[in-house]
Formats: C-alpha cells, sequence, structure tokens
C-alpha cells in the first residue's frame, strides 16, 4: 500500500486472484456474486479483493437496490503498460537472437 488505505495498480494486480477478476470484469459489469462463483474463496473474500481493486482505481461500483455491481475502470493500467513497455525491446531482441539461433542450425 502507497498511502494510508490506498493502493497502488502494481500490487493491486500482483495477486493472481485480483488478475482474474479484472479479466471477468473486462467482459462486462458483475455483481460479487457472479463473480464469487468463479473462484473456490469466499465471497466476503472476493469483496475484499474488490475494495483493493477499488483503491487502486480499477473498478468502479454502483449499487442497484441492495446489489452491488462492478465494472473494470482500466485507465490505471496504463501505469502497468508504460512501465512494461521499456521491456518490449530487451524482449524482441532475445527472441530475434533465438530465432537466428535457431534457423543457424537448421
Amino acid at each position: 500500500m502507497t498511502e494510508a488505505g490506498h493502493h497502488d495498480v502494481f500490487s493491486a494486480i500482483a495477486d493472481p486472484t485480483r488478475r482474474q477478476v479484472l479479466g471477468l470484469l473486462a467482459g462486462g459489469e458483475r455483481s460479487v456474486t457472479a463473480l464469487a462463483g468463479h473462484f473456490t474463496v469466499t465471497r466476503p473474500a472476493v469483496s475484499k479483493h474488490l475494495a483493493i481493486l477499488r483503491e487502486a482505481g480499477l473498478v468502479t461500483e454502483r449499487k442497484i437496490g441492495r446489489e452491488r455491481r462492478y465494472r473494470l475502470h482500466a485507465g490505471p493500467l496504463q501505469e502497468v503498460r508504460d512501465w512494461t513497455s521499456h521491456f518490449e525491446r530487451f524482449w524482441s531482441e532475445k527472441l530475434n537472437a533465438l530465432q537466428k539461433h535457431l534457423e543457424e542450425e537448421s
């Protein structure tokens, strides 16, 4: 966590369950109950993951009657994309070298 009660994007997506939640929300808005059906953890555990994602600005919630529905807000993921883009050149060079090596061996 960065500030008290505020999660940064990197720590929020560090957890595989939270990444899976984001993947599910990429398909559209869902309730906690609908999300929880995809996991072996309890509904309250999914709610805690959603709270962390919400604090990081990665999901928004709206209340419809007694149900809370969550939606992906992907904007903060741009920070992750910007950071990882610095490594694209590294991987491109490595893959090109591997391809050259394989072509030379054939």
